[in-house]
């Protein structure tokens, strides 16, 4: 998760990003923005794979109150343009499957 309208959000960002650069300047890094609907999110909250494997989503009542506060109170998906750099994808994939997104992913960037 992303607050665009945060600016540590931002600042985190530029961290990861500063710390696999740090001694190898030449490195290469691919930003993915994958957009769903609320109601797709809240259905994949449940999904027993979530589940398993998101010990902080087994509270189902208090993550699903976590992700509707989140979507009230930041602003969760990028304008057009907003993002700068240059190895970037956004794909909405409410209606897609993981290996269908991670095929876009690997065409895209010709992984």
């Amino acid at each position: 998760m992303w607050a665009f309208d945060q600016q540590s959000d931002w600042d985190y960002i530029a961290h990861v990003h500063d710390i696999f650069t740090a001694g190898h300047p030449d490195t290469e890094f691919y930003y993915v923005e994958l957009v769903a609907s609320q109601e797709v999110r809240l259905q994949r909250n449940r999904t027993e794979n979530r589940l398993l494997h998101k010990a902080s989503k087994r509270n189902l009542e208090n993550s699903e109150h976590i992700l509707l506060a989140d979507d009230q109170k930041y602003r969760l998906v990028s304008q057009p343009g907003e993002i700068p750099f240059e190895n970037y994808l956004r794909i909405e994939n409410s209606n897609l499957s993981p290996e269908t997104a991670a095929q876009m992913i690997r065409q895209h960037f010709s992984l």
